[in-house]
């Protein structure tokens, strides 16, 4: 029931976002029916990867052209939910273009309603068959809150609210930054997968989301789950 309201609502709302130049897809209510699967769709992204660890990047889809053609439409075959960190940009690390990818980030991939919101509107209004949760190496909120939560210190206004999300995978790995990451990461990859609008995708092999770490130092991406 809450599918059909959400859809039922994006149509409602699509005169009004249209004549304002703000409809997030393509001019319409539109649902993509790509021909890729989770699988495809993991694929590319981890071949874009290998071109960005090896320095063989071709920055595909970053042209005028390519900005024309995905002017009324767009149909990414990715959401990437990764962190602000300004190291890990996903367009980049994943050597993708304008119109490829959505990308939610917040500090240390972590996720309220609202974020998870944006995580659903790829698979639900556009059929996105991929969701990749990206931690990464060194990541400075987890380093703060487990300094925080160790010390028994509070951090300034809103920031304090990563701490708080955060003490489950302090506890679980005693503090150790690197496996906190990686903790969150799954952490946050078994919650989407149990959200009300995409777990019936995944059962249905519409959807798959993958849970991946980000190193640093060498630009590569694992997956963790």
């Amino acid at each position: 029931m809450r599918e059909k309201i959400f859809n039922r609502r994006a149509l409602l709302q699509t005169a009004g976002l249209a004549a304002g130049g703000l409809l997030l897809g393509t001019g319409t209510a539109y649902a993509a029916t790509s021909s890729i699967t989770p699988d495809q769709a993991w694929a590319m992204l981890r071949e874009g990867n290998k071109r960005w660890v090896s320095g063989d990047a071709t920055h595909p889809h970053q042209d005028s052209d390519r900005r024309t053609e995905v002017a009324q439409k767009q149909e990414p075959y990715a959401v990437v939910v990764s962190c602000i960190d300004s190291r890990v940009a996903p367009e980049l690390v994943f050597d993708t273009g304008i119109g490829d990818l959505l990308t939610v980030r917040s500090a240390a991939q972590t996720v309220d309603s609202l974020v998870e919101g944006a995580i659903e509107y790829g698979p639900v209004e556009l059929a996105t068959p991929l969701i990749v949760v990206l931690g990464h190496q060194r990541c400075g909120a987890v380093t703060a809150a487990a300094h925080a939560i160790h010390d028994h210190t509070k951090l300034p206004g809103h920031l304090q609210n990563i701490v708080d999300v955060l003490r489950p995978a302090y506890r679980h790995t005693h503090g150790d930054v690197d496996k906190m990451i990686k903790y969150n990461t799954t952490d946050v990859v078994a919650k989407l997968k149990a959200d009300k609008l995409l777990a019936p995708r995944i059962a249905r092999k519409q959807l798959k989301i993958v849970g991946a770490y980000y190193s640093l130092d060498t630009g590569e991406v694992t997956r963790l789950v």
